[in-house]
């Protein structure tokens, strides 16, 4: 057996521990991600991404690339079961508050492909592909031993860890080692999913597709230029075996793909996957973390599943780089659940709700949605609620502090505007805390902030960024490496006082 001693150690390569690794190494501390595949998994799955998880794309550096490999969609189009229009709620395909398009589709292979050779470029992170994780030990000296074997060559090794993570998916063999257990958010449907591939074009609407049938409800995507995606409920004793071929499936696609004869389909995979709703009942034991479908499984109707992982790993990152450097307190690692566990639960929650209103009730459902969908248009603000891409804030921690206004801004994400110097707000301000203000800072508040290692940003009138002041009802806030504001108030004084420590050194390599 080889040992050494790792800041920290990462299980499961897929994006979720990926993107904490890169995280983690722009911080400049050191990673080992241990996977037990060879290589990444080449069927797809997750097909989309909103624009607050773009941010953290673009935050390890490949936003570009990622452009260049998705496809911005148009909105959600509610289809009845004859395939009429009940109602369409289109979304900006331009930039988004937060710089990007609301939502976008794209390959998961291709995906992961990026950030594999993205995280190549980052000399604090080192992935072990083949590594089957045997075992996880608390040691009394505070570090943590993963015990795993290698599958090429059968050999056994150990690595002490200072904290380690567990991204290893639905089948976590972290979450099975530190005593976690998958509560059941009692929803469980068996769906059939299709990926197609041609090059005729199916003049169809740019934009998702739902069909709101308790039958068979269905789900069509565009996912890139010659790539399309379907989901179908499955209907009792039916299953994936049934739907082998393009011949088979034809029924079922047919109303999207009248322009092309069978020939010119090519079925890349059809899969049979059980949708269900789960959160684990603990999120962290000691030094040891759950991350991603580890820690929670969503149903896809609102495309949040990878998203939620992403956002675990940017959420837990920055408070870890600041705990190893001996900027923060361990104790600030306890606020990675106390945030992100109410949040994944609302949006599990909104899953279920989207779901059930789309395909439940049977005729009478396909009545009451007849009647009432189309008209949710003339609702005032509904139709905005719809496309809004925008997720709950996070709940009060060491790190959301308390705020009495009514608009509050802690909690949730701060805008991500363009900047007179022709940079983003996110590339402005780095990788560590920064004070967002419309009021003056003193130069002895300045000289401070800048010693804690914090940015400054003077939100000028009439500018973006003064604008959301504005609307939360504040003076000037105080933004988290991860965006999410910690506290907003009209007393810069206080909020410069509450900016932490924070000078672990960020780079993009």
């Amino acid at each position: 057996m080889t040992l050494r001693r790792i800041p920290v150690v990462i299980v499961g390569a897929g994006p979720t521990g990926i993107t904490a690794a890169t995280l983690l190494a722009q911080y400049g501390v050191e990673t080992v991600v241990l996977d037990r595949w060879a290589d990444v998994y080449p069927q797809p799955r997750a097909v989309h991404l909103d624009d607050e998880i773009c941010r953290i794309v673009a935050r390890l550096g490949i936003a570009d690339e990622f452009a260049a490999i998705s496809r911005p969609t148009h909105g959600l189009r509610l289809l009845d079961n004859t395939m009429a229009v009940l109602a369409e709620f289109r979304r900006d395909t331009a930039g988004s508050v937060n710089g990007f398009p609301q939502a976008n589709m794209f390959d998961q292979p291709e995906f992961e492909v990026l950030l594999r050779n993205n995280l190549k470029r980052c000399s604090r992170a080192t992935l072990r592909a083949g590594a089957e994780v045997t075992g996880i030990t608390q040691n009394g000296d505070g570090s943590v031993r993963v015990m795993f074997t290698d599958r090429v060559d059968g050999q056994r090794h150990a690595v002490d860890a200072d904290y380690v993570l567990g991204c290893d998916g639905a089948n976590s063999v972290v979450r099975t080692e530190i005593g976690s257990h998958m509560q059941d958010l009692n929803f469980e449907q068996r769906w059939l999913v299709v990926d197609i591939a041609t090059d005729v074009e199916l003049d169809q609407w740019e934009g998702v597709h739902q069909v709101c049938d308790p039958a068979r409800a269905a789900t069509y995507m565009r996912i890139g230029d010659a790539r399309y995606r379907w989901e179908f409920r499955l209907l009792p004793g039916e299953s994936a075996d049934g739907y082998a071929s393009v011949a088979a499936l034809r029924p079922l696609i047919a109303p999207w793909t009248a322009n092309a004869d069978g020939g010119q389909l090519t079925l890349i995979r059809v899969a049979e996957y059980t949708f269900r709703a789960q959160l684990a009942d603990r999120w962290r034991r000691g030094r040891v973390f759950l991350l991603g479908d580890a820690a929670h499984l969503t149903p896809p109707f609102i495309g949040q599943g990878m998203g939620a992982g992403l956002r675990d790993a940017m959420n837990l990152s920055w408070k870890l780089a600041g705990v190893l450097n001996g900027d923060l307190p361990e104790s600030v690692l306890d606020s990675y659940e106390q945030e992100r566990k109410p949040h994944t639960r609302a949006l599990i929650r909104l899953a279920l709700t989207v779901g059930r209103a789309m395909t439940s009730g049977g005729d009478f459902g396909n009545l009451v949605r007849r009647a009432v969908v189309p008209r949710m248009h003339h609702v005032p603000g509904l139709r905005d609620k719809v496309v809004d891409s925008r997720t709950p804030p996070l709940r009060r921690s060491a790190m959301v502090l308390r705020s009495r206004s009514p608009r509050r801004l802690t909690g949730s994400l701060c805008p991500n505007p363009v900047l007179p110097d022709g940079r983003r707000l996110d590339e402005a301000v780095g990788g560590g805390f920064a004070l967002i203000s419309a009021a003056p800072v003193t130069a002895s508040q300045r000289a401070e902030l800048e010693r804690r290692g914090a940015a400054i940003l003077v939100a000028q009138p009439g500018t973006d960024l003064a604008d959301w002041l504005r609307g939360g009802r504040a003076a000037a806030a105080i933004v988290r490496p991860d965006r999410t504001v910690m506290a907003a108030g009209r007393r810069v004084d206080r909020l410069c006082d509450a900016v932490p420590p924070f000078t672990a050194a960020w780079s993009r390599r």
